[in-house]
């Protein structure tokens, strides 16, 4: 017996023990009947995990070093928990199994004072419709991540950063942007002055509006900055911004705060800021407003008055899911942007310069103060490490932090398993080598895209894999050629089309499987379902529309300044398809974006 489970850090199997990594010839006989009760602990008792890879980096939204140690880093993946590294990224080793109860990190901080003290923030802050979990606080380590504590903040849900006083580890502050779907009075700057024992809410602005960005004046700690941002996300639609978007000032290490606006936009949507350590006068917002009021702004007087350097749409594209502006620690006209790319300026953002990194869509930055060609990225393929300003990185693939949508196994010997990696390929993997371990040589790409369902043309030895992605793509990959072929029921790119204006409705996860007994025949979910018959070179439709059709969800999927154009959020689709067990003919579908 085999089970297979899709999580965030890999694939792992379930495996009996006399049989290890083994399974029978095919077999023609009936189904076996399963208990009803499958997870049965006497069931399971003889069966161990197994990682089976692939090591390959997922995504990231929280990385640190370590003041003084060139050679230690931290980052916190977005399913997989906090990960370390003593040799500048050659090895990286999970430091928070069997202490976190939830495993998305949202923020991570060493504490520039004492390096044992570690401040990690949970639940990722890019608001996904599809996501791992929220978070459920802040945990703490005092031995170097040795061990973690939970210390508060049990209601925070989503945390988008953690700041430490430069001199005394135990004053920490948090940005809690909250609850992703419904208000929540949770949201804001917190502080605590012993180290977590104690927490106090200093700053909250509304129910819609969380802390989005939090920094201190290294110089100076006792004056903080903070970017709140409204925002709400619906199964239809992600909103980003609205009046509780604005930038905070304090004076007086949190007690008190102004608002400083004056001349940013009046209406604002999610905003990033920085000051620089090599001038605290000057500042830096990354700023999602309408039209080419949207880009970098800049304070050469500690917020009291802005002005515009840089509109161009690349800092402020897909605003919900990037957002973030780090000041070079020594230069104060060298600032980074990360968005879709990372992004630098070295003439006080009025330009900037993209920097090849291993992985697309950055989410967070620490650059070492001692020396600013020193740095960790993270973005969507995980965390990479620079000496020499981002020229070159470490590896991306030494991290099994991938998180995959769902696994299918083949009945070939040994089996292969596949599998759709969240801002990656899809990943054909082998269960079992003659060699000592499964390694890069053992996996590659097959069809499909990220958020992939995978069908077979022969379940025994597939030559022809069949793979959806986002948007409704579906492609064919034969193994024997190496070639991709695009069988999309509708060739379009929906790319930010309105869903009124397509001409099938697709879920971010379109349902795609083959009939139970003729492989060529294919079903695939839209808001209604089509066939082919021929391995996808044709489609029909043979069903009607099986959703609410709430033509009232089929507008713009991002308001009031973004448009969110990858689809995400398309409402009223067929998100999963099934055969029925019983006839080999009839389906069920399921739509659960009614």
């Amino acid at each position: 017996m085999r089970i297979l489970i899709s999580i965030s850090c890999a694939v792992l199997l379930l495996c009996s023990g006399p049989a290890f990594g083994q399974r029978n010839k095919k077999s023609k006989q009936a189904p076996v009947q399963v208990e009803k009760n499958i997870f049965n602990a006497k069931a399971f008792q003889s069966l161990q995990w197994r990682n089976i890879g692939p090591y390959r980096g997922g995504r990231t939204n929280a990385v640190a070093g370590v003041q003084g140690d060139p050679l230690t880093y931290y980052f916190g993946s977005v399913g997989g928990g906090i990960w370390k590294t003593t040799d500048a990224g050659t090895h990286w080793f999970n430091i928070s199994d069997g202490f976190l109860k939830t495993g998305t990190v949202g923020a991570i901080t060493v504490a520039p004072s004492d390096p044992n003290v570690i401040y990690a923030g949970m639940g990722e802050h890019a608001v996904r419709g599809v996501m791992t979990s929220s978070g459920d606080g802040i945990y703490k380590s005092t031995d170097a991540g040795a061990s973690w504590k939970h210390i508060g903040l049990d209601q925070s849900k989503h945390i988008a950063d953690v700041v430490v006083h430069p001199n005394n580890p135990d004053w920490v502050y948090v940005a809690v942007q909250g609850a992703f779907w419904n208000d929540s009075s949770d949201r804001g700057i917190y502080f605590s002055s012993d180290g977590g024992i104690n927490w106090e809410q200093l700053l909250y602005v509304d129910l819609s509006s969380g802390a989005a960005d939090l920094v201190i004046d290294e110089t100076n700690p006792r004056i903080l900055y903070a970017a709140f941002w409204d925002h709400r996300r619906l199964p239809w639609q992600v909103r980003s911004g609205g009046p509780g978007s604005a930038v905070y000032k304090s004076l007086d290490s949190g007690k008190s705060w102004e608002k400083i606006q004056n001349g940013l936009p009046d209406e604002m949507g999610k905003i990033s800021v920085c000051v620089s350590p090599a001038n605290p006068q000057r500042l830096y917002a990354n700023v999602e407003a309408e039209g080419d009021k949207g880009g970098v702004y800049r304070s050469d007087n500690g917020g009291r008055s802005w002005y515009q350097v840089y509109n161009d749409r690349v800092s402020v594209a897909r605003a919900w899911y990037y957002i973030e502006i780090f000041a070079d620690p020594q230069d104060e006209e060298t600032v980074y942007v990360l968005n879709a790319p990372m992004l630098k300026s070295i003439d006080g953002g009025r330009s900037f310069t993209p920097i090849a990194n291993p992985h697309s869509d950055q989410h967070d930055l620490w650059i070492n103060p001692m020396n600013p060609q020193n740095m960790i990225l993270g973005n969507d393929g995980g965390a990479c490490i620079s000496f020499n300003g981002g020229a070159s990185w470490s590896t991306q693939n030494n991290q099994p932090t991938a998180q995959f949508y769902r696994v299918i196994a083949d009945n070939q010997f040994p089996y292969h398993l596949y599998a759709g990696q969240q801002d990656n390929s899809t990943v054909c993997i082998a269960s079992k080598t003659a060699s000592g371990g499964i390694d890069f040589e053992d996996w590659y790409p097959v069809a499909g895209g990220e958020s992939a369902f995978i069908a077979f043309d022969d379940t025994d030895k597939p030559r022809v894999t069949y793979g959806t992605s986002i948007q409704g793509f579906i492609d064919a990959y034969d193994v024997h050629t190496k070639t991709t072929k695009d069988i999309m029921a509708y060739p379009a790119i929906n790319l930010g089309n309105q869903p009124e204006d397509q001409p099938y409705r697709w879920n971010w996860n379109n349902p795609l499987i083959n009939h139970a007994k003729n492989k060529n025949v294919l079903y695939h979910g839209a808001n209604v379902v089509l066939e082919s018959r021929d391995g996808g070179y044709s489609w029909g439709v043979i069903s009607p529309d099986l959703t609410r059709n709430d033509s009232s969800r089929h507008h713009s999927m991002g308001v009031p300044f973004t448009n969110e154009a990858a689809g995400g959020e398309v409402y009223n689709t067929i998100s999963y398809l099934s055969n029925s067990i019983h006839e080999p003919a009839p389906f069920y579908g399921c739509s659960i974006y009614q």
